[in-house]
């Protein structure tokens, strides 16, 4: 397993933040965007970017529970998977609370990362506790593909609502 920590942890940055080989990164792709840009749904969408980033802050959370990083029921949104947004108020408090929650993706990120950083890599290849049969090394992956695939989704709402 030499070598693994290296991968998964670039894995996750080129995924997260900067400009990865692809192209923007998750969180370089909601740089800029307004709060209300963020809680758009054009066209009739299910999600916007501001939904995008509570998801992938839950499953960043997951990921750390699984990996003993972070308590049962302590992720403070709800509900579980697609957080619900804040309600609309005033704008001053929308930018405030959408600059809070891409925070709150931020430091679940770097709390994984942490737990990888410090994990003993034996551990790659158990089932992690609540898991069926996805062992550690496919969730750390997984995590960080998951952060590739909604970033598409974000870039596509973001030219949606005029934004390139």
């Amino acid at each position: 397993m030499s070598g693994v920590r290296e991968v998964l942890e670039r894995a996750m940055a080129g995924a997260f933040a900067g400009k990865g080989w692809q192209g923007p990164a998750l969180l370089g792709s909601v740089r800029g965007v307004s709060a209300a840009e963020a809680r758009a749904r054009p066209g009739g969408l299910k999600h916007g970017v501001w939904d995008y980033v509570l998801h992938a802050a839950y499953w960043k959370y997951v990921v750390c529970l699984k990996l003993g990083a972070a308590e049962r029921d302590s992720f403070p949104r709800s509900p579980s998977n697609w957080p619900a947004l804040p309600e609309a108020a005033s704008a001053a408090a929308d930018e405030k609370a959408w600059r809070a929650d891409v925070r709150l993706l931020k430091s679940y990120h770097e709390r994984l990362v942490e737990a990888v950083a410090g994990m003993d890599l034996s551990r790659m290849n158990e089932i992690p506790a609540g898991g069926k049969s996805v062992r550690v090394l496919d969730v750390l992956v997984g995590i960080a593909a998951h952060d590739a695939y909604h970033t598409g989704q974000i870039q596509v709402v973001k030219r949606l609502v005029g934004r390139k």
